[in-house]
Formats: C-alpha cells, sequence, structure tokens
C-alpha cells in the first residue's frame, strides 16, 4: 500500500480506517492534503472497500486544522496554494464514492472540522470540542467550512461558530445536528465500525448512487433531481448488483455484493 503523509490506512474486510498521524495536533500540511486527496483516490479504486472511517491517533485531537505557522510570514502565493490544497482534499473526501465517517476523537478545530464536515457522517466522542476559530486570528474556513456548516446545523449556528468563534461541545453539536452520535470516550472508532457493517450490508453501486443524489440536493432545484432519481433507479438495471439484490432476497440469503 502507498505510504500517505501523516495518514495510516488499514483495510477492516470491507472498511478503510484511515488514522490522522501528525503529533501533537494532527495538524494537516500541504502534504498530508496532497496524500488525502490520492488516498481517496486509491479507494475509490478499490472494488472491495464500501466505507471510509478517519480518526485521530491518541484520545486528545482529532485534528487542529492548519498550523498557523504555515500564514505567519503573510505570503500571499503559499496561502493560495494551500486553500486550492485544502479545497481539493475535502472536495474529495466529500465525493467519495463509498460512505465517509469522521470519528471527532477530542478536538476538531479550523481545517480539523471541516474534514469532519466534508465526511457523510459523525460520530464525537463525548469529550470531544469543535470549532471554526479563523475570523478570531484574521482568516476564515476555506475548507469548505462556510458552506457546508450552515447546511448540516443552520445559518443561525453557523454564524455563531463562524463569526462569533463559538466553540460547542459533544453534546451541543448532537443537539444542532452537526454530530449524528455521541459515544463514550474512547467508543467513537467502535460505534463507527458498527455504522460501516451496516453500509457493507448495502449494495455499495446503489450506496453511491443514493449519496450523489443526495449531495445534489444542496445545489440542484428538487425538479430536476426527481429526473435523476429515476435515472438512477433504471441505471441500477444495468448492474450485477440489481439482480444480485433481488435474487438474493428471493432467496433468503445474504447477497454477494461486487460493487458492479
Amino acid at each position: 500500500m502507498t505510504d500517505y503523509t501523516n495518514l495510516t490506512l488499514s483495510i477492516d474486510h470491507h472498511t478503510a480506517i484511515v488514522t490522522l498521524n501528525n503529533p501533537p495536533a494532527h495538524t494537516w500540511t500541504m502534504d498530508s492534503l496532497q496524500a488525502l486527496k490520492q488516498l481517496i483516490a486509491d479507494l475509490n479504486a478499490k472494488n472491495d472497500v464500501y466505507a471510509l472511517i478517519i480518526h485521530g491517533d491518541g484520545e486528545k485531537f482529532f485534528s487542529a486544522g492548519a498550523d498557523l505557522n504555515n500564514f505567519a510570514d503573510g505570503d500571499k502565493g503559499h496561502a493560495i496554494s494551500m486553500a486550492i490544497a485544502f479545497g481539493e482534499a475535502f472536495e474529495a473526501l466529500s465525493a467519495y464514492r463509498g460512505v465517509s465517517i469522521a470519528v471527532i476523537n477530542g478536538y476538531a478545530m479550523g481545517g480539523g472540522l471541516e474534514c469532519a464536515l466534508a465526511c457523510d457522517i459523525r460520530i464525537a466522542e463525548a469529550h470531544a470540542q469543535m470549532a471554526l476559530p479563523e475570523t478570531g486570528v484574521g482568516l476564515l474556513p476555506c475548507a469548505g467550512g462556510t458552506q457546508n456548516l450552515p447546511w448540516l446545523v443552520g445559518e443561525g449556528w453557523a454564524k455563531r461558530m463562524i463569526l462569533c468563534g463559538e466553540r460547542v461541545d459533544a453534546d451541543t453539536a448532537l443537539r444542532i445536528g452537526l454530530v449524528e452520535e455521541v459515544t463514550a470516550k474512547g467508543a467513537g472508532l467502535t460505534a463507527a465500525k458498527a455504522l460501516a457493517q451496516k453500509v457493507a450490508k448495502q449494495s455499495p453501486v446503489a450506496v453511491s448512487y443514493s449519496k450523489s443524489l443526495i449531495q445534489a440536493a444542496r445545489d440542484t432545484p428538487p425538479a430536476q433531481n426527481l429526473i435523476l432519481e429515476r435515472e438512477a433507479f433504471v441505471k441500477l438495471f444495468d448492474t450485477k448488483d440489481q439482480r444480485e439484490g433481488v435474487q438474493a432476497f428471493l432467496e433468503k440469503r445474504q447477497p454477494n455484493w461486487q460493487n458492479k
């Protein structure tokens, strides 16, 4: 398997587990952002991997985002390069063909939270803290934060977190819809694996089609998406998984998915 800078990849059956590993706070660098983009491309090519779990090594940090030392010199050219790298990495993560699950096992700040926002589902451990504090240092979230956060929590809470720099704990995050589940400290990865096992029971082709349609609701009118929904439904009849799924149900057995 390829060596991905500051990212450790392991495969457990149909689930890829990515551990953010850049101590002490798992900050993102140009190299690790490019590595994440490559890692997603590699996983998209693996037909037997249906889910992706991302978590931070240890129990204190998911990720503290970008290292502000990168911006201390005020170099605008470097800022452009980093902004593009963040955008490309997290947009690739958002477009991953399978189901992505972020386990927020500690502090998720700035680009760390934006990484979690790019995932399909977020699980926070009880001690997690989440924030987009960029405006407090004269910057702004440039890796999807201003767009993905209000989609999840609404405009009001997005403004509280971004414009007021408000930090939220796990319980608040669950209440406002920022995360879908809260677990005890240290139990997030187990919960994510259980969810990934549920993903593995679904047709990976049908999941991929459905995910694209769900995310298209953000920027495509419903009238158009309803047409695309019906078209995708019919396209599934060209797949081996559709035939296998129906046949397995009729024969009262577990389907053998091929992701084709």
